[in-house]
C-alpha cells in the first residue's frame, strides 16, 4: 500500500486548512502503516477512529469558515461531507462487525475519499476562501 506524500499539490491557498489536511495525511498514512505492519486489531480501530474524529472535526472548521465568509457552495459542500462522513462510518462498522482486517480496495477508498475531496471541492471553496480572507 502506498503512503500520501503532502505536496503543494494538495494545498488550497488557506494556511489553516491545509495544516487540517496535513494532519489528515498524516493519521491516514498511520493507518495505512499500521495494516502493513500487522498492528492488532484494537490499534488499528483506534487510528481509523482518529481518523474519521478528525475528518469531522476539519469539515466542521470548514463550514465555520464557510459561513463566515459566506460561501455560495456551502450547501453542496455540507452535503459532500455529510457523505463522506456517513461512508467512512460505514466502513469502519463494517471493519468493527468482522473479524478481518481492511482491504487494500477499503484503503485505496479511504484515499480517493481524501484525496479526492481535497482536489475537488475543497480546492473551489480553497479558491474563493484565500481571496476573501
Amino acid at each position: 500500500m502506498k503512503e500520501l506524500i503532502w505536496d503543494k499539490s494538495l494545498s488550497v491557498e488557506v494556511d489553516e486548512i491545509d495544516e487540517d489536511h496535513r494532519r489528515l495525511v498524516e493519521l491516514f498514512n498511520i493507518l495505512n502503516r499500521a495494516l502493513e505492519e500487522g498492528e492488532p486489531r484494537d490499534y488499528i480501530a483506534a487510528v481509523l477512529e482518529e481518523l474519521i474524529a478528525c475528518t469531522v472535526w476539519h469539515f466542521r472548521h470548514e463550514e465555520r469558515l464557510m459561513l463566515k465568509y459566506r460561501y455560495d457552495g456551502l450547501a453542496e459542500h455540507k452535503e459532500e461531507h455529510d457523505a463522506l462522513i456517513e461512508s467512512a462510518r460505514e466502513l469502519q462498522q463494517k471493519f468493527l462487525q468482522e473479524d478481518r482486517s481492511l482491504s487494500a480496495g477499503e484503503i485505496e477508498f479511504l484515499e480517493h475519499w481524501l484525496t479526492g475531496h481535497i482536489f475537488g471541492a475543497d480546492m473551489k471553496m480553497g479558491a474563493y476562501l484565500s481571496e476573501v480572507m
